[in-house]
């Protein structure tokens, strides 16, 4: 599947639509860039941005773009995750995923004889003005597949 028809099903993917979360940009499974609109319907107690939605508008980048990457030849899967709170969300934030060269070709040594890697990605979830409102961290699961 192209990028950009990945882009348009996750923009109505509902977890993603209900909870104003959109996908902005999806180059090529290397570069990807989140929104998470502030909304009522997002908010939570003390009017800030729903822990829950935070953590959603990040969630299924790193495993998606790491898949379609290495390719057919490798099983992709989310291993962990983890969230902190740096600092309240009291406005839309936004969340990048960049996929290095670099990183694919680590992945590819480490799993080359077989072996599973298992390795973690960090995204921060920023303001428009550059404030760091949450860091996720996802652990990867990459092993080459089994013939």
């Amino acid at each position: 599947m192209k990028a950009k028809t990945l882009r348009r099903i996750l923009n109505l993917w509902p977890p993603f639509l209900f909870a104003g979360i959109r996908v902005e940009t999806l180059d090529d499974y290397r570069y990807a860039r989140v929104k998470l609109k502030l909304a009522w319907y997002n908010r939570n107690y003390v009017r800030v941005h729903f822990g829950g939605s935070l953590f959603s508008m990040t969630d299924p980048f790193w495993m998606i773009m790491v898949l379609k990457c290495l390719g057919d030849e490798y099983v992709v899967w989310d291993q962990a995750g983890e969230i902190r709170f740096v600092s309240p969300g009291r406005e839309d934030v936004f969340a990048e995923f960049h996929v290095d060269d670099a990183v694919l070709d680590e992945i590819r040594a480490a799993t080359g004889g077989g072996e599973k890697c298992l390795r973690w990605f960090e995204t921060e979830v920023r303001t428009a003005s550059g404030e760091v409102v949450a860091v996720v961290r996802k652990q990867l699961y990459v092993r080459r597949k089994r013939r």
